[in-house]
């Protein structure tokens, strides 16, 4: 560890500070304003496109009627992706004369990108034609990001408004959320961001891939494509698919120090403004804060203990006597331990998946952070918009903990928690284990599950482990040791990243839906509150013990064994 890792760090952290605030308001206006940016520019375009939805922008929605509009939209989505990939190699722009996908490859692909994972069981460049990579892919990194920032603001809203006229428990309109968000912040900054990583190196053609001969005689493929579209909202919409089977580590991908800054930048930077834009939702911009706090605290935890574990000489080569300045196994060297330990963290922070270093050849502790981070449930600034409404899920739980030590019951912005609004919350935080636990539980003694394995012993349960974790969790990144292009890890990881995503988002909105109509009741001596440092301590608390409590048998026999095995100087 060196002071100029660390300065690298804090400049990362500055910048994203620097950004939450004026990007949040932007957002706010964006979504509560009584005028959107540019409405003469912009305006026109987003009245027609919510007539092609069939939407008012003035008739809002219940949390079932958003609910509803959600889902179906995700399910059509879904199926337009299937059907473009079966279809690929009868539809143009695929010069390489790439086959159709596989079925449950397509399945496993079309689940992972609506649900805003971009798990990828296939090489990009070697599977995927352009028109698929366009028209299906990148299509939903716009979206899914979309849909995550339309939940977290269904959510804001069901805390934050007053009860409306005759009882009205309206949460805003599905459809004006996702086109806002993707006509008035996705677009327009990713526009900016594809010009800047092609000035930069990132490549954006169509051209047909090129056959080169090496200096040593040797013939090598030279992938070509439209990247830097791509890469720009991937990495702002907290999606991470990579173009290239090596993700941002691919030079064609992230080509420089300063690309490497500005992509680890863009995945934050919404995620951190949405908590901005909810404190103005609610009148007190301390509310959001706090949560910005508690998300820099697990931040800083993170990467820390990730950069001191990389720092550290890989065990394995100890006994050969080579010399070694940390843990370099599966990174690229232009961007080091600090750069590789930094990008880890905020791609498992933020729910992203892309990696400029490969997660399996981290050291046991070094591989902990970044399941760790997801295993805490998508909270440390997490997805656009799932980060969000992860969070408030964990003030629920953190106010009702706040209640019983008082001895009131709990209140949150003037509202209630009530045994209803509990009782969802435990829902929502008991879906994800259960995904991730019993699935893993399969995986690890059924065939089919362990055949695709390339180590034993507890690195392989940490793979397993890992590839549910990063499913469920909607992150996409793997231990890459894993082979995961077969029927059962195509369909059961799949299956996973649907019910981490939908099958959250239902609990989050019905929790909105209860909230939203409440009437607010003055805060008064025994109130707690919710906008200090008081309280962001119990948050961060509360975030750790039910992730601790949670997923800690289970690493135990995985990562951490295995790191005792290591300073043993045993095999594993």
């Amino acid at each position: 560890m060196t002071l100029i890792g660390w300065l690298q760090i804090l400049l990362f952290f500055a910048l994203v500070l620097a950004l939450t605030k004026p990007l949040g308001g932007y957002l706010f206006r964006v979504f509560e304003g009584e005028h959107q940016p540019l409405p003469r520019v912009l305006g026109p375009v987003e009245r027609v496109l919510l007539r092609l939805c069939g939407a008012d922008a003035r008739q809002e929605q219940t949390w079932t009627q958003y609910t509803v509009a959600m889902l179906a939209f995700s399910l059509l989505s879904m199926l337009g992706t299937y059907a473009i990939q079966r279809l690929q190699h009868v539809l143009p722009l695929n010069p390489q004369g790439l086959p159709a996908v596989g079925p449950e490859l397509a399945f496993n692909t079309a689940a992972s990108f609506t649900a805003n994972t971009n798990w990828q069981s296939y090489a990009g460049e070697s599977t995927m034609s352009y028109l698929s990579q366009m028209m299906g892919l990148a299509w939903h990194n716009f979206v899914s990001a979309a849909v995550g920032a339309g939940v977290a603001l269904a959510l804001a809203r069901g805390f934050t408004r007053r009860p409306g006229p005759a009882g009205q428990k309206t949460l805003g309109n599905f459809w004006v959320d996702l086109i806002r968000a993707t006509l008035y912040v996705l677009l327009p900054i990713c526009f900016v961001y594809a010009l800047f990583l092609v000035s930069q190196g990132v490549l954006q053609n169509f051209a047909p891939y090129r056959e080169l001969l090496t200096m040593e005689g040797v013939k090598q493929t030279l992938a070509m494509g439209p990247v830097a579209s791509q890469e720009a909202i991937k990495m702002l919409g907290t999606n991470g698919g990579g173009f290239f089977n090596a993700n941002s580590a691919h030079p064609f991908e992230n080509p420089t120090p300063l690309t490497n800054l500005a992509e680890m930048l863009s995945i934050f930077a919404l995620p951190a403004a949405l908590t901005y834009t909810y404190g103005k939702m609610a009148g007190d911009t301390r509310q959001g804060w706090a949560l910005f706090a508690a998300m820099s605290i697990l931040f800083f935890a993170g990467v820390a203990a990730a950069y001191a574990a990389e720092s550290q000489a890989n065990p394995a080569l100890v006994a050969s006597g080579a010399a070694q300045d940390g843990n370099l196994e599966g990174k690229e060297l232009r961007f080091g331990v600090c750069g590789s330990a930094l990008f880890a963290t905020v791609t498992t922070d933020a729910s992203c998946g892309a990696v400029n270093a490969m997660h399996d050849s981290f050291t046991a502790l070094g591989g902990l952070v970044p399941l760790v981070n997801m295993q805490l449930g998508e909270v440390i600034f997490g997805g656009v918009g799932a980060g969000l409404y992860g969070i408030l899920i964990m003030v629920v739980l953190a106010v009702f903990i706040a209640g019983l030590m008082v001895g009131r019951t709990p209140e949150y912005l003037g509202k209630k928690i009530e045994a209803k609004e509990m009782k969802l919350a435990m829902l929502y935080v008991l879906i994800f284990p259960l995904v991730i636990l019993g699935l893993s539980a399969v995986a690890a003694v059924i065939p089919q599950g362990l055949s695709s394995l390339n180590n034993a012993g507890p690195h392989g349960l940490s793979e397993i482990l890992y590839a549910f974790t990063s499913g469920t969790a909607n992150n996409g990144s793997a231990f890459a040791g894993l082979n995961a292009n077969t029927p059962f890890w195509n369909i059961s990881l799949g299956l996973a990243m649907l019910a981490g995503r939908f099958l959250m988002m239902v609990p989050a909105l019905a929790i909105a839906g209860s909230m939203v109509g409440k009437k607010v009741v003055a805060a008064g001596p025994g109130t707690f509150p919710t906008n200090g440092t008081l309280f962001t301590g119990l948050l961060v608390s509360v975030v750790l013990i039910v992730g601790a409590l949670t997923f800690f048998p289970a690493l135990s026999l995985g990562p951490i064994v295995e790191h005792f095995l290591g300073a043993a100087g045993k095999a594993f």
